[in-house]
């Protein structure tokens, strides 16, 4: 008996190894991601060419290219104002999107006038950028990759899928974080 107790006892040890792990089915190699990348990279690259186009064929205007990937030219410049947009100030600004075919995708009536507190608000990514390069009362036209507009979901209405935009923006104001006076609450 108690042979067969330290036979049980001695199968019971032995058949508690730690668990083992399952091998995968499946090894993901990352090619996905990096025929994304690569799509991606193609895109931007056939957008740029169409901006220089752009900017060849327009003989009026002198461009500038910004450090996020926009350019830009101004409509109006502002040679006595000498302050940009810092984070946390309240700009009011307004602006339209165009394609680069120059069809309206929204007007500056549609928008409307806007108040925007400098990286603390939700706009696309190019005007989030612009904003910060313009004075009060300057205005200017930007030219945006897809990458710097509305992306690949688009803006789920009139902006599609890897839609390059133009945009004319105006700073109308600026008011400096410290001067903008916050009510108290109760």
């Amino acid at each position: 008996m108690k042979q067969l107790v330290f036979l049980i006892s001695l199968l019971f040890i032995a058949g508690c190894g730690g668990p083992e792990p399952r091998k995968p089915k499946k090894v993901k190699s990352g090619s996905y991601y990096k025929e994304s990348i690569e799509r991606s990279k193609q895109l931007l690259a056939k957008e740029e060419r169409l901006i220089q186009d752009i900017i060849k064929a327009d003989t009026t205007h002198s461009y500038v290219n910004s450090a996020s990937g926009s350019w830009y030219f101004y409509n109006n410049k502002s040679e006595t104002a000498d302050y940009f947009p810092q984070p946390d100030d309240l700009v009011t600004l307004a602006y339209n999107i165009l394609s680069f075919q120059n069809d309206t995708i929204y007007s500056m009536n549609q928008i409307g006038v806007q108040k925007y507190k400098v990286d603390k608000q939700e706009l696309f990514p190019g005007l989030r950028n612009s904003v910060k390069l313009l004075k009060e009362g300057e205005v200017a036209t930007f030219l945006y990759p897809s990458s710097l507009g509305y992306g690949y979901p688009g803006d789920g209405d009139k902006i599609g899928v890897n839609v390059p935009l133009k945009s004319t923006l105006v700073i109308l104001k600026i008011e400096k974080e410290s001067e903008i006076v916050e009510p108290i609450a109760n």
